[in-house]
């Protein structure tokens, strides 16, 4: 069976997920859903009605609203660790970590609501479903740990404690989620580049301009 976390490009329609029209109207309709109402506050019959369904067609392809969640939450998660890790492969780790942060900041301003949504309502899921979830958010920190740790061995980075660098970079992505809105100051990759810039200061990083990729503007 193919790993669909390794098999998902990092660019790729954050719906691609759901192999059909009528699951891809589901999850947006959850989506939305929750980011307006929250979990609890969602019911079956606000998805149903969102996408256009009626609540027993919404039971041939999700079980519960919880169901719902998971998918979202397992997909959006595995985005996010699908392009740290292509990001990651970079055997310059000054460059590898320019272009995660640039990456991994522009996915949460892109994909805000989503982000927002599987970040506070992961305790909405059931234990193995959050496990499973949780389980990709370690392979994600562990990936980045891995990259500062290897940056640092190699002279491009200097910091005191890789684990709380590593904390500090995904944290600073991850909160874009909650403030940003299209049409204020930056798009998506302006911020990027700007939080790269970040990262390569509080990391200590080693002649960054060497390491940075060009902007295209």
């Amino acid at each position: 069976m193919t790993d669909p976390v390794k098999a998902m490009p990092a660019a790729q329609d954050p719906w691609a997920a759901w192999p059909n029209a009528t699951q891809r109207r589901i999850a947006a309709s959850a989506l939305d859903s929750f980011a307006e109402r929250g979990f609890h506050g969602t019911s079956l019959r606000h998805i149903a009605q969102g996408s256009g369904l009626s609540t027993a067609a919404l039971y041939v392809h999700f079980a519960s609203k919880e169901e719902v969640l998971f998918a979202l939450a397992r997909h959006g998660h595995a985005l996010a660790l699908a392009l740290v890790r292509e990001a990651a492969a970079d055997p310059d780790p000054g460059r590898a970590l320019d272009v995660l942060v640039r990456a991994f900041t522009g996915w949460h301003a892109e994909h805000r609501t989503l982000a927002r949504v599987v970040q506070y309502e992961l305790g909405a899921l059931d234990g193995d479903h959050r496990a499973e979830v949780l389980d990709l958010r370690r392979q994600t920190e562990r990936t980045v740990r891995d990259l500062v740790g290897r940056g640092a061995a190699a002279g491009v980075l200097s910091v005191p404690d890789v684990r709380a660098a590593t904390a500090a970079i995904l944290s600073l992505g991850i909160d874009v989620a909650r403030w940003y809105e299209p049409g204020g100051r930056w798009t998506p990759d302006e911020l990027g580049a700007h939080y790269a810039e970040l990262a390569a200061g509080l990391l200590g990083m080693r002649d960054p301009g060497r390491h940075r990729m060009p902007d295209h503007g």
